[in-house]
Formats: structure tokens, sequence, C-alpha cells
């Protein structure tokens, strides 16, 4: 975006990663998968977390910073949940004028431990039988704005 400094437009890019690696994490996964047990929090729970993230984040943003921790709602309306809330703090990055948090807090709190989590429940698809694919990240058709779940196609994917 025109004016936007580098800073936010990393951030940004950094959003639009969780949404892509979350799509490719949780693409195919059978509707059993969201109560998959023996990990600690199930996958429902850690995307009731994720979607808490951004909802965190977001209020960061607007400088009126609050936290809450979600009961998992049905699988596929926590999924629509998760990305409405990354779309949500996307749009808030995007707008002009100022945000009231430092880009670095932002990334360094919500936003990585987004990814840690993003990466927990593509651990545990594989545990739970049903592995995602692996996928060459750098060649990736990521781009900041695009947060929702219709994330372009893999270009390149591996077992």
């Amino acid at each position: 975006m025109a004016g936007m400094d580098g800073k936010r437009e990393l951030l940004r890019h950094a959003v639009a990663t969780v949404a892509y690696r979350a799509t490719r994490a949780l693409e195919d996964a059978p509707e059993e998968f969201a109560g998959f047990a023996g990990c600690g929090r199930t996958p429902a729970q850690i995307l009731a977390h994720l979607g808490d993230l951004f909802d965190w984040a977001l209020s960061m943003a607007k400088g009126e910073e609050s936290w809450r921790n979600s009961t998992p709602l049905p699988w596929s309306e926590e999924k629509a949940r998760f990305f409405a809330a990354l779309e949500a703090f996307d749009q808030a990055l995007a707008a002009p004028g100022p945000i009231h948090a430092k880009e670095e807090v932002l990334l360094q709190a919500p936003v990585a431990d987004a990814l840690t989590h993003v990466g927990q429940l593509a651990m545990m698809r594989r545990l739970a039988g049903s592995p995602a694919w692996s996928e060459y990240f750098s060649i990736a058709k990521i781009a900041a704005g695009r947060v929702g779940a219709d994330q372009p196609e893999a270009v390149k994917r591996f077992r």
C-alpha cells in the first residue's frame, strides 16, 4: 500500500503468512481432528486461542487492549471466527493513520504466538494420522492483505 511504512507492511505480510500457513495446516483435516486429544489442548481449543490472539492484537492496535479466553465453537464456525479475526486485524493495519501499539510488539506477541500454534496444528495432523502436506514456503504466493481462508494453491508440495 502506497505510503504505508515498512514496519507495517512487513507486519501485514506476517499476518498473511499466518493465514496461508493456517490454511495449509487445516485444509482437508477430517472433522474429528477438532477433538484430537493427547497433546495438551485439542485442535479446536488451539484454533479458538488463535482467534483470541487476533482479537487481542486488534484491541492492542486500537489502544483498548483486552484479552478473553473463548470456549471453542463447532469446528467450521471456529475456523470462520479465526479468519474473521485475522481480517479485522489486517484491516486495522491497512487503514490510514496510526495504530496504538508498536509493530514490534504486535509481531513478537500475538503474531509470533500464532505462528507457533499453527505449527502445532500441522504437527498434530501427523500425530492424528492425517498429515498436512509440506510445502516450499519460500515460493508460496503469500501477499499482504490476503488473510482469508481462500488462499492460492500451493506452488510445490511434498510429503
